[in-house]
Order: structure tokens, then sequence, then C-alpha cells
């Protein structure tokens, strides 16, 4: 796939939310800076193919950091929240001695896709801009020859997270402590089954929740041994033309550019039945075929599926798809691992 170009197109005419938080923004930014806030560039995870990366991270204005090192402390959700982002600044990406620069938009993010010359396999590319330290951003490179994938959602698929409660949700999200969040039982060995089972797969996690919990969903996925792979999250908050992101828009143009820059590689779907998860993957399936190996979804109990808005079905398996896929259906990972190899699709 050919790169597009680094830099960031000027800005349209702003939903009224978005001009008030920016107005926000600059008061308390010029606030901040004075009391000795500093830019911070948070890499996260890309992806690629040789030739080309994905590149993607966040320059944000923190305190200096004075706390001991090494010392392990507790995170609530809701401090990932509490960030002002440094807006249109420009970021300097090196990658295998080749210079590019790309703007940041009015969030602070950086999506931006650039000439590589990576071999498969994990590298990374280095981020820089005057008044911030330099970071390493992993990128995963996928090979020419892989042909299979694993694309995950996480909220209650890989993780406990209770969503279709939305009192429960918030506590979650913003008050409980990182550490006490729950796996999702079995999913991490499948993953690793799955990966084993076809080496070099990718394993890509797709969500709509925001990217200020980046760092912590990337803690969570290693302390419960799940396989490394980029996040691919949505922005928090208004857009340039209306008050919030639509989560099912973000998934869908993600799984549209996934089967486009990579068309040769099958995806086994992944995610759970209390939100929009199979309705969104039918939709894929139906217009990528090729792009689709089976679809895998966790079921949540009777009493999850009554919160969530709808009613629980039975689930007969395995079935076929619209176009003929697998569509595979368990409530954790064990059940999952067993009808994906009585499929016949490990």
């Amino acid at each position: 796939m050919p790169p597009t170009p680094a830099g960031q197109l000027a800005i349209p005419n702003l939903h009224r939310a978005a001009r008030i938080e920016d107005a926000v923004h600059k008061l308390v930014e010029r606030r901040l800076r004075r009391t000795g806030w500093r830019t911070n560039i948070i890499a996260y995870t890309g992806y690629g193919a040789p030739g080309w990366a994905r590149v993607m991270c966040r320059v944000l204005l923190g305190r200096p950091d004075t706390r001991q090192r090494g010392r392990l402390e507790k995170v609530r959700g809701w401090r990932s929240f509490t960030t002002l982002p440094a807006k249109h600044v420009t970021v300097t990406i090196e990658t295998g001695g080749v210079v590019h620069e790309a703007q940041a938009d009015r969030s602070g993010f950086i999506d931006t896709t650039v000439e590589a010359d990576l071999p498969p396999g994990w590298g990374s590319v280095r981020l820089s801009m005057p008044d911030a330290e330099p970071v390493e951003a992993p990128v995963r490179i996928l090979d020419p020859e892989v042909r299979f994938g694993i694309l995950s959602d996480i909220d209650d698929t890989v993780m406990v997270t209770a969503l279709p409660r939305p009192l429960l949700a918030a506590w979650n999200t913003f008050v409980l402590d990182e550490h006490a969040r729950a796996a999702v039982p079995g999913m991490a060995v499948l993953y690793e089954r799955l990966v084993t089972a076809h080496p070099g797969a990718p394993v890509f996690y797709l969500s709509t929740g925001a990217w200020n919990v980046a760092p912590t969903l990337t803690r969570f996925l290693s302390r419960h041994l799940y396989p490394a792979g980029p996040l691919l999250l949505t922005n928090w908050g208004p857009t340039q033309d209306r008050w919030f992101r639509s989560g099912r828009e973000h998934k869908r143009a993600t799984l549209a550019r996934l089967a486009k820059e990579f068309p040769d590689v099958r995806w086994l779907l992944v995610g759970d039945d209390g939100q929009h998860d199979p309705e969104i993957y039918r939709e894929f399936a139906a217009a990528h075929p090729d792009n689709v190996a089976a679809v895998a979804v966790r079921r949540l109990s009777p009493a999850q599926s009554v919160l969530a808005g709808s009613l629980p079905v039975p689930h007969d398996q395995p079935t076929e798809g619209p176009i003929g896929q697998k569509w595979l259906s368990a409530p954790d990972g064990a059940g999952l691992w067993t009808l994906l190899r009585g499929a016949g699709l490990v």
C-alpha cells in the first residue's frame, strides 16, 4: 500500500462543542506551561508491511515526573482523562534512516502512514520534537506471506468491563484501580494457541474506547499474557462535526481499512454479543467475504444480555454465515477454542 502524506490538512469549520473545548484548552495550557508543565510524546503501537508503516502517537502536556522510578503505584481510570493535548505541534518521525514530519491534530493525535524499509516482525520508529524526550514507537510489520490474522474487540471480549451496565461501566472505567480489572477466562490462552498454530499471524485489538486509556490497556494485555499487537482506538470528546465520535463507524472504517491494506489476509473476527459486534462483523463479512476466516463471539450470560437491551438467543454451533464463513459462539476462550478446532479452523 503506498504511503499517504505525513502532514495534516487545514481544519474545516468546527462544531460548536469543539470550539468551546479548544478555547478552554488554550486558557488552561497557558496556565500549565507557566507552572512548568511540558510536552510529552505518548507512542502507540503501529503496524505496516515492507515499504510502509502506520505510525500513531499523541502529544500531551504533563507535569514533570518526580515520582520514584520503579515504584508501583495504583492507577485510577479517571487519571487517564485528565490530560491536555498539545495541538498542531510537529513531530519528527525517523525510520530506517528516513526522516518524516507530521503535525498533530486538535487532539494532539498523529495518525500517519510513512515510507519505512523495515523487515517483517517487530521494529520501531523514533519520535521526537524539540521540547520533549524522544520515544520509540513499536511497529508490527506483517510478512507478505501472512494469510491469517486475529482482530479482537476488547471490552467484554478480552477484559471484563460490564459495558452493558452503564453505571458499573463508568465505575470500572473511571474509578477502579487498573490492577483490579479481570480478564475474560481463557481468551489469552486462545489467542496464544492461535498465533502458535499460525506463525506470523498478527493480533489487532479494535475498540470504541478512547486513546486516553491506551497505556492502561497495553499494561492490562501484557499483565494477562495476551499477545502484543496494535490498539485501534478512538478520540475522546467532541469531533469536528458532532458532540461525540461514533463507535460503530470507527469499527466499520477500521475493518474496511485493514481489508484494503492487507487484501490477502483472512481475519478471525472476535467480539461479544453485548453490543454491536455481530452486526458490524456481519456487514463486513458480506462486503469482504475473502477477508473473513470466521467470526467468534463471546456469549454473555442471560442477565448481561437483558441488561444490554436484548434477549438471549440460542446459539447452535458451528453455523455458517451468510456468505459461508463459520460463526461460532461460546461463553469463554476454552469454549471458542473447542469450536474453532472442531470447525477445522486451526
